[in-house]
């Protein structure tokens, strides 16, 4: 125990906290020893310098339960607008929402002005805006606008919540008007992604700096020939930005060079394996190339990146049409079909793909569970065999293949039967 601890222990709390106070110098940021200070500061009346040291604590470690306690009980009294937003903070990180954004409300009806009520606003509006609930945060940030007409990103934080419950033009004319009536240009390039997304590319050339949004805003306008000078002006500076490599897919589809859009989305899909608009690319120059297979494959791709299982399946169907005999496709709408629970659809295709594929042991194993699901033990047992025969340590298999057997129809020589009849006399 140190000298500070014992001192405390003995009642000296002058002298603990002088001992704290000295300790601190060395660890400023020690919880532990914040904490202990400020608990002896409130014992020996030095509420002010508690305050200070609570509110370190905080900024240390933003989630301590006992410092907001500790604070509250010294604001209850003599700071209504601290208490509520301490208050608000707390139950916020314990996820009691409602009662947070009450608290918040209460908070700005006790601020003096309207400056001091601002940091409550923000947390007002951005609780609002995490529980979608996006008129009220709109309407807040709003009032925030007409308080705070030094930070632009309110008209930032403003267009997104437009967007979403209005569309893309209000978020454009809120974004505009903090441009025209604060002088706001920081956002410029926010805005001019806005004018792209809403087929204005005229605008977002006249605004942007960044030569990658110059280039597409050419391409929207048709002047291919420049967006493409722009980009290989800069291809050192972007070569490792997907964006770059989307940019140069579109020119090359433009002018007809699809092996060389080609290479370019691959150089896209490194960078950013997940995206969608890989598959869309892909999907029409497929299209111009009158390929409707893969045409029909890639937008099947893009829909299940975008969680439309049911548009995927759609096209992954359109292209089964133009060829029934590829294996992998003929899994993908099987997988498809058993996710979206019809199994017994899911089984005709399970069915085929062991026709094109005989080894494949996942349609056989699914093919043994659908026969034995809807009781059919021969059906069931004719797959088992199968299974066994490419894949003997097949673990589905040798779990379920005594239960099968002895459903009936083999004759009850069990497991081993069934080995006898795959292996013949390897099994003597």
């Amino acid at each position: 125990m140190n000298t500070a601890e014992q001192l405390e222990q003995s009642e000296k709390y002058e002298e603990a906290y002088v001992e704290y106070k000295k300790m601190l110098m060395h660890k400023p940021d020690d919880v532990d020893l914040l904490t202990r200070t400020a608990h002896v500061a409130l014992i020996i009346g030095k509420k002010e310098e508690a305050k200070q040291i609570y509110a370190k604590i905080l900024e240390v470690d933003p989630s301590n339960i006992m410092a907001h306690e500790q604070l509250l009980d010294i604001f209850v009294n003599e700071d209504k607008f601290k208490y509520y937003l301490l208050r608000g903070n707390m139950h916020a990180l314990q996820q009691q929402m409602s009662y947070a954004n009450s608290d918040y409300k209460k908070a700005i009806s006790h601020a003096k002005d309207a400056e001091e009520a601002l940091p409550a606003r923000y947390l007002h509006a951005g609780l609002c805006e995490g529980q979608e609930k996006y008129q009220e945060a709109i309407d807040e940030y709003l009032r925030i606008a007409d308080d705070d007409d030094k930070n632009p990103m309110v008209y930032v934080k403003l267009g997104e919540l437009y967007e979403k419950t209005e569309g893309i033009i209000s978020a454009i004319q809120i974004m505009e008007r903090g441009k025209r009536d604060n002088g706001f240009t920081e956002y410029d390039e926010v805005l001019a992604g806005l004018y792209i997304r809403n087929s204005q590319p005229d605008k977002a050339l006249a605004i942007t700096k960044n030569e990658l949004t110059k280039a597409r805003a050419l391409f929207d306008m048709g002047d291919n020939e420049s967006g493409y000078k722009v980009l290989i002006s800069v291809k050192d500076k972007y070569s490792g930005i997907n964006t770059f490599h989307s940019l140069m897919a579109q020119y090359y589809f433009q002018k007809e060079m699809y092996d060389e859009a080609f290479k370019e989305i691959d150089e896209f899909e490194k960078l950013a394996p997940n995206s969608p608009l890989i598959y869309q690319m892909r999907a029409l120059i497929y299209e111009q190339k009158n390929d409707a297979f893969n045409e029909h494959i890639n937008w099947g791709k893009y829909n299940i990146l975008r969680n439309d299982k049911d548009v995927a399946l759609n096209e992954y169907m359109t292209a089964y049409r133009y060829n029934n005999k590829d294996a992998d496709l003929t899994e993908t709408i099987a997988l498809l079909l058993e996710s979206e629970g019809d199994r017994t659809k899911a089984s005709e295709f399970y069915e085929h793909l062991a026709d094109i594929d005989p080894r494949n042991t996942l349609a056989l194993e699914r093919l043994v569970e659908f026969r034995d699901s809807i009781g059919d033990s021969y059906g069931a047992k004719e797959y088992l065999e199968k299974l066994l025969a490419i894949d003997p340590r097949n673990e589905y298999a040798l779990k379920n293949a005594e239960r099968i057997q002895n459903g009936g129809g083999m004759g009850g020589d069990g497991l081993l039967a069934i080995f006898k009849r795959i292996f013949g006399k390897r099994m003597r």
